[in-house]
């Protein structure tokens, strides 16, 4: 006799059962095996950062990185100049040398980017993509180049670093340039997902997913601006420069699992260093709204909003974007 449940349906049988656990088992399998079959084909045509620098590119060991770097001036103030995502030393190309007219400027890489190295091991488990790591970096640079102190201009999540470092040495931080700063947006990836990012599965499908970068790279830099009919072909080639440069998806990789959140929207009231917060008004990357409450929570700050300007003000409105922070400075520094 056939057992029926209330509503007529028959119950669901041990074999039945057994065929959804197959099923399960099947899956689990295929999700563990199929990453290992994904074909990663090597990046064509990459070479040596050093066979993509500039002129004025200069290179230096700091903490076992090889940072790539350029420098204009002397003396005070110094400026250290921390780019965004996707970005390197070329975001800062209009504001370099009126900054060097006032005293020592100095922009650099951050890992993963520019023509910075891109190590894909690293001994005693400091990894140098790793937040903390670039904190360190910016200070072991300054280091280096015997800046004592200096004024931190950062740009979007190089604004990130340069908060992460003045909580950290606020000794040697002068000032603060945070221009779109990332404080309340990203943070990288949540921490329920990090365990999946560091799996041999995803240690194999990771760089091809950073490769995206180099499909999608020019919508994203048509975002940062507020006109994007203002971005030249050569402005276009700078971003993509350091997409030649060897091992640059396993670098962008490895800094997208190794990011994550630092609670500094809880932290930067602490900060008592003057700061300057700079934003576009068309700002379509962190709002405008961000910007503004940062000023607002930074205990001493001063806040610019540029008119017709977005993501990247140095870049999209120099003069605007140098006149506010000449201003900042002559109120700022003795």
């Amino acid at each position: 006799m056939t057992r029926s449940t209330v509503d007529g349906t028959k119950p669901l049988g041990g074999g039945c059962l057994r065929g959804v656990l197959i099923g399960l088992g099947l899956i689990l399998v295929l999700g563990l095996i199929a990453p290992f079959l994904v074909p990663v084909p090597a990046l064509p045509d990459t070479l040596p950062a050093e066979r993509l620098a500039d002129e004025d590119s200069q290179f230096i060991q700091i903490n076992g990185l090889q940072v790539h770097y350029k420098a204009l001036g002397s003396g005070q103030p110094a400026f250290v100049l921390l780019h965004g995502f996707g970005a390197s030393v070329f975001s800062w190309r209009e504001t370099m040398e009126p900054l060097g007219a006032l005293g020592t400027v100095v922009a650099f890489d951050r890992p993963a980017f520019g023509l910075t190295g891109r190590p894909l091991g690293w001994e005693d488990g400091q990894n140098p993509y790793s937040p903390e790591a670039q904190v360190e970096l910016v200070v072991g640079l300054m280091d280096a180049l015997h800046l004592n102190r200096a004024v931190l201009v950062g740009n979007s999540a190089g604004g990130t670093v340069a908060v992460q470092t003045a909580l950290a040495y606020p000794e040697r931080v002068e000032a603060l340039v945070l221009v779109s700063p990332a404080i309340y947006e990203g943070g990288g990836a949540p921490g329920w997902i990090r365990p999946l990012l560091n799996t041999p599965q995803m240690d194999r499908l990771g760089p091809l997913l950073a490769r995206q970068i180099s499909e999608r790279g020019d919508r994203f830099l048509e975002s940062a601006w507020h006109d994007p009919d203002r971005i030249t072909p050569d402005v276009r080639a700078g971003y993509r420069r350091p997409l030649r440069v060897d091992d640059w998806d396993r670098a962008l990789w490895e800094l997208t699992r190794t990011s994550r959140g630092g609670g500094l929207a809880d932290r930067v009231t602490h900060i008592a260093i003057p700061a300057l917060v700079i934003t576009g008004d068309d700002d379509r990357i962190v709002p405008v709204e961000s910007s503004v409450r940062l000023s607002g929570e930074l205990p001493n700050a001063e806040l610019a909003v540029l008119a017709n300007c977005g993501h990247v003000p140095q870049e999209e409105c120099p003069e605007e974007f140098l006149a506010s922070v000449l201003a900042f400075l002559e109120d700022t520094l003795e």
